[in-house]
């Protein structure tokens, strides 16, 4: 059978994002041949740089996908001038600032008959297949997620992410949704309290209470002033042990026997699962973990904490 020939890809938003993990997969990935790159401030080695999207769809008639890699404030039009275009499109996460707005671009990809993809990458990590397994075979009694990290090592000098419609901690925190929705059963917010830098327009903590369609009650805590060791946990009680999913979702031990320990390979899977659904001319976009970060900012309670600076 022949080969089929690489998709013409080109990324958008050259920042941090795009230079640890978008340019280093697509590298080594046969299935993709990176022609262009737009970015307002970062460039690509080897191939057209240009200033915007709408300048590269302008000059590149031979991009068939493009890769947004822009804060989400900014992503709707891109997304939306491209499927315009024809071409399919990779969203980074958060897909976008708001449900409603990729609600649009996916009832878009799908009138013009392109693919979208909300690329959940901590859904990719190896050991989350296997928890999904182990819960749906157990009684789930109580379960817990604990999202701690550094932002300041993550997200340095990074201004947008504490903007409005920047997700603060929500950012690190919708890996750990993405994750447990897609292992544990539907869960809805009853009650969430997000910690607010007095000088902030986006959280640095919270705490969010879900119970699970079952009524099995899930205590989150997201918080980006863990210094030290970085903390990717997800717990849960069950009637066959308990079960510990961490390091963002690589590790996976019950009652203390490892399972599974693997290197993440996260970004080579989700263009792996791009390329085939570009191929299959189908889209994915579940919408599940950004509902739960707007359910989150609806009923919580805003308490107002110290400035943070960086």
């Amino acid at each position: 059978m022949t080969k089929a020939q690489p998709i013409n890809i080109a990324i958008v938003g050259v920042g941090k994002i795009a230079r640890d993990q978008h340019l280093p997969a697509l590298a080594k990935d046969g299935d993709y041949k990176l022609v262009a790159a737009a970015s307002r401030h970062g460039k690509v080695d080897g191939v057209p740089n240009f200033e915007s999207i709408e300048a590269l769809l302008a000059a590149s008639p031979e991009v068939e996908a493009v890769s947004l890699c822009m804060p989400p404030q900014v992503r709707h039009d891109a997304a939306r001038a491209a499927i315009l275009a024809g071409k399919h499109v990779f969203l980074e996460k958060p897909p976008g600032a708001t449900v409603s707005e990729v609600e649009h671009l996916k009832a878009l990809a799908a009138e013009k008959g392109v693919t979208l993809f909300a690329s959940w990458h901590s859904r990719y990590a190896p050991a989350v297949e296997a928890a999904r397994s182990f819960l749906a075979s157990a009684r789930i009694k109580s379960a817990a997620i604990n999202w701690k990290e550094d932002v300041r090592r993550w997200h340095p000098n990074q201004e947008w992410i504490w903007q409005a419609g920047g997700f603060g901690v929500f950012d690190p925190g919708i890996n750990a949704l993405s994750i447990a929705t897609h292992i544990l059963p539907p869960m809805f917010i009853t009650e969430a309290t997000l910690d607010f830098p007095e000088n902030r327009d986006a959280p640095i903590a919270a705490q969010v209470s879900f119970r699970t369609s079952e009524g099995t009650p899930v205590a989150v805590d997201f918080d980006w002033r863990q210094t030290g060791p970085q903390s990717w946990d997800i717990l849960a009680e069950t009637d066959k042990g308990f079960m510990v999913l961490s390091g963002g979702g690589t590790r996976l031990e019950v009652e203390g026997k490892v399972l599974k320990d693997e290197k993440e390979t996260e970004y080579p899977m989700l263009y792996r699962r791009f390329a085939k659904l570009v191929h299959d001319r189908t889209s994915d976009v579940d919408l599940a973990p950004l509902q739960h970060v707007a359910d989150a900012f609806m009923l919580g309670k805003r308490n107002v904490v110290e400035p943070f600076f960086d």
